[in-house]
């Protein structure tokens, strides 16, 4: 799925699922099999195979939902 990463205003970095209408912080960052898994707020699990920089963002990527 498409999302997009920013950070807000605190500096926390933060999804938006746009097809879901769903943005909230990320609570916890991990190495998984395919790249970096991000955990949210709410519980899902992203996991990105090509996680931009920091610097480089807003930026849309392409995430897998493991859970």
């Amino acid at each position: 799925m498409k999302v997009m990463l920013r950070k807000n205003g605190a500096g926390t970095l933060v999804v938006y699922v746009p097809k879901k209408d769903l943005e909230e912080e990320v609570v916890k960052q991990a190495d998984g099999e395919a790249g970096k898994v991000l955990t949210l707020a709410n519980g899902w699990e992203l996991e990105f195979s090509d996680m931009p920089e920091m610097q480089d963002l807003p930026k849309t990527v392409e995430a897998k939902r493991l859970s």
